[in-house]
């Protein structure tokens, strides 16, 4: 039986899996904030258990010399199907804890953090029914369905990307650092929002760029945090503001 724990690591290595990256321990530990030794431990037991597998991802320099292969993680299909449960379960919670509670993006991520772990199948079914069934979280990134199936958007990019006078749609924003929610939040940059890159500063200098009528400086290292989509979008009609919740 998956313990809470177990299950945070399988949520992390499916969201970390998400990207191009090769999965490694050393990620892992980085990602989580905890030690390799712990990592490791918990790696075994998640291979014994079937939910995760090693495969040699090639000899870097230093693996040559000592005469040993890097290995990265992979999760199972067993793996797959609990994280994706997971990740379903976290985002339609975020979603009502938004939508229906009006708590802000912050207080949402960090409760629904709690409620994944405890949610029945029942009654992450009538959530998803209340919902709508809702393809996306606040934050912008997709729910998968009740079979695992996740609708993918594949024309985004990071918008430190963007080119001077480019113009877009933001599609999502980083959901994994509480600050940076509210903060973004705060300047309304929030998925459906149309956005434009008006100066793009050298030497790995700020972005200038303009949402409405307001223009922000915004740090390579945030923009970069922001996913968009080329072309101008539509916003929503009762578009989320303060914190993502709606306007009354």
């Amino acid at each position: 039986m998956l313990t809470e724990k177990m299950e945070e690591y399988l949520e992390a290595l499916f969201k970390m899996s998400c990207d191009t990256e090769t999965l490694t321990p050393t990620r892992l530990s980085e990602y989580l904030g905890v030690t390799p030794p712990t990592v490791l431990d918990m790696l075994r037991r998640l291979e014994s258990d079937g939910f995760v597998r090693y495969t040699e991802a090639g000899k870097g320099r230093k693996g040559r010399r000592e005469g040993r292969a890097r290995r990265s993680i992979t999760l199972t299909p067993k793996g797959q199907r609990a994280a994706k449960t997971l990740v379903r379960r976290h985002r339609l919670s975020e979603r009502f804890l938004t939508d229906v509670l009006g708590l802000d993006w912050e207080s949402a991520h960090r409760e629904a953090c709690k409620l994944e772990h405890v949610l029945s199948p029942e009654v992450e079914e009538r959530l998803a029914e209340m919902l709508g069934n809702p393809e996306t979280c606040p934050h912008g990134y997709p729910i998968p369905d009740e079979n695992g199936n996740i609708k993918e958007d594949e024309d985004i990019k990071p918008l430190c990307d963007f080119c001077e006078d480019e113009k877009g749609c933001i599609a999502r924003v980083d959901e994994e650092e509480p600050q940076l929610l509210q903060y973004l939040a705060s300047l309304g940059l929030l998925p459906d929002v149309n956005i434009e890159v008006k100066e793009v500063a050298p030497f790995g200098g700020p972005l200038l760029v303009k949402v409405g009528d307001t223009q922000y400086a915004l740090g390579r290292e945030v923009a970069s945090k922001i996913y968009t989509k080329k072309g101008p979008g539509m916003k929503r009609h009762g578009q989320r503001r303060k914190g993502g919740a709606r306007r009354k």
